[in-house]
């Protein structure tokens, strides 16, 4: 008889094989008290603790419990203390505004909330019935606590409830299911190679798709996990060399963080020849990529998804046909999204949009029939990307569907125009977007990071004619200060838009 998948089974097979082995060590700088380093059976029995807490609050399967924190071991342990059990984790994005929090936890009717120090002032007035600041009044870590059991666990339930990031509109509470995060963790720790060998470091926030679900694969295989609460370039690299880092994943703006990092690093990059390094979020440049394995002689890992995936749609790794490849080459390979990942399907829609069935979609979107519908979670998930399959069966990203530029009636993909501005060595960022015009429709205009010294709008321009068709080319260059984020990297191209569209120069 079939066994439903439950995400505890990651956190049973790690106490049961790895108990006495370290399986975390928490943010030590933080406002909470740290908890150190916790073996396996005492990260379970924190769990375990999470869960009797809750039972002792009446909270009822399938209700949903609310964290607001940076990364920490406590917010670890509630991936499995809040729905191991039964109930439903909600890992809300700490960077977000006062009125945004509100609204997801209004949205998702949190039963309980626990919040970090630092975030205890956002929360005061929100009507979750109960809250806790970590640290201060969370006891769940008491040993021998035994929680009741879910006696009716059903892989189908939803285990979390994750808020997108919000780059085009709304954020929107994507559902994802037991069996979805079960086979995605799975899945990734395939295709990352994982093994009770690793020590993975939480440079991705946690909040973020479930850390895209290394919080379960890494506790599956045994391997030891290493909480950092602030992302600093230097920091990471500090890690890496003291725990004997192994694997991590970041966004390119991290990646690019470390790499400027290393350029003042004493003596050996740490991790050289040892780090993977898996990046998704955005499209790395070709010249991150290569620096990757130049500079700091690790393996870069691109991956594609999506929160509506858990993430994982696509893979690609480096291969035994491009060792005799050079660097540059490697690099414009691996920047590609991908081979569909081991049970995903990939297809392009006649509009070509990336569409994509798979065991770990979503299930739908929280209390959201429209989104729902128009999401295609019951048969092919319309991921908002277009893009082609390229003759080596690797999907190639084009653009956000609503970041192509029509000008002049011919589509301009914004991302390869990026990557083209951002090859220039006096360019330390570039974003590429649509703005209105009576004669073309919508200019291409760039807006630009400028480094250290400042390059001219006509030279930047001369120097994508070098490589790009002339419509594909920015009509118009804006310098600014710094380009606008979500909290996981992503270009905020919807704001982006709005302000250049009204008008506004931007001009530093």
């Amino acid at each position: 008889m079939p066994v439903p998948l439950n995400i505890r089974d990651f956190l049973d097979r790690a106490e049961a094989g790895f108990a006495a082995r370290i399986a975390a060590v928490d943010e030590p700088v933080q406002p909470a008290p740290p908890w150190g380093e916790l073996t396996y059976g005492a990260f379970a029995a924190a769990a375990r603790g999470l869960a009797a807490r809750l039972d002792d609050l009446g909270v009822e399967r399938g209700a949903r419990v609310a964290f607001l924190s940076q990364n920490s071991a406590r917010l670890l342990a509630a991936f499995f203390g809040v729905s191991g059990w039964g109930r439903v984790l909600v890992p809300v994005n700490y960077r977000l505004a006062r009125p945004e929090i509100e609204q997801i936890l209004d949205h998702s009717g949190a039963q309980v909330l626990f919040t970090d120090p630092s975030c205890a002032e956002l929360v005061q007035n929100t009507g979750v019935p109960h809250r806790f600041v970590l640290g201060a009044d969370d006891d769940f870590r008491q040993p021998g606590r035994e929680p009741a059991e879910w006696a009716e666990a059903d892989e189908l339930a939803p285990a979390t409830l994750n808020y997108t990031s919000g780059t085009t509109g709304a954020p929107k509470g994507v559902v994802l299911s037991h069996r979805s995060l079960w086979l995605n963790a799975a899945t990734f720790g395939l295709h990352t190679g994982l093994s009770d060998r690793d020590v993975y470091l939480h440079t991705l926030p946690m909040f973020h798709v479930n850390g895209w679900g290394m919080p379960y694969a890494v506790t599956a295989a045994g391997a030891k996990h290493v909480v950092l609460r602030q992302v600093d370039g230097a920091e990471i690299l500090r890690r890496i060399e003291q725990h004997g880092v192994t694997l991590l994943c970041a966004a390119p703006t991290v990646v690019e963080s470390v790499l400027a990092a290393a350029e003042t690093w004493p003596g050996e990059i740490p991790g050289r020849g040892r780090v993977r390094v898996v990046v998704a979020g955005a499209p790395p440049r070709t010249g991150t990529v290569e620096r990757v394995e130049t500079v700091l002689g690790w393996e870069l890992i691109q991956i594609f998804g999506q929160t509506e995936t858990s993430p994982l749609i696509t893979v690609t790794r480096t291969r035994a046909e491009w060792d005799p490849l050079t660097p540059r080459e490697r690099a414009q390979r691996l920047r590609r999204a991908g081979v569909p990942a081991l049970g995903v399907k990939v297809r392009i829609s006649p509009a070509g949009e990336v569409l994509t069935r798979s065991n770990h979609n979503l299930t739908g979107y929280w209390r959201n029939e429209q989104a729902t519908a128009e999401s295609g979670a019951a048969t092919w998930v319309r991921t908002g990307d277009v893009g082609h399959v390229d003759p080596d069966g690797h999907l190639v990203i084009t653009d956000r569907k609503k970041d192509i530029v029509i000008s002049g009636g011919e589509n301009v993909a914004s991302v390869e125009v990026e990557d083209v501005l951002t090859a220039h060595p006096a360019v330390h960022e570039a974003a590429v977007i649509g703005t209105p015009d009576e004669k073309w429709g919508e200019l291409v205009t760039a807006l630009v990071v400028p480094g250290d010294p400042a390059p001219a709008e006509a030279d930047l321009i001369e120097h994508c004619r070098a490589h790009l068709a002339g419509y594909k080319c920015p009509k118009r260059v804006v310098f600014v200060d710094r380009l606008v984020r979500t909290a996981t990297g992503k270009l905020q191209k919807n704001v982006l838009r709005d302000k250049y569209a009204a008008g506004s120069s931007g001009a530093r």
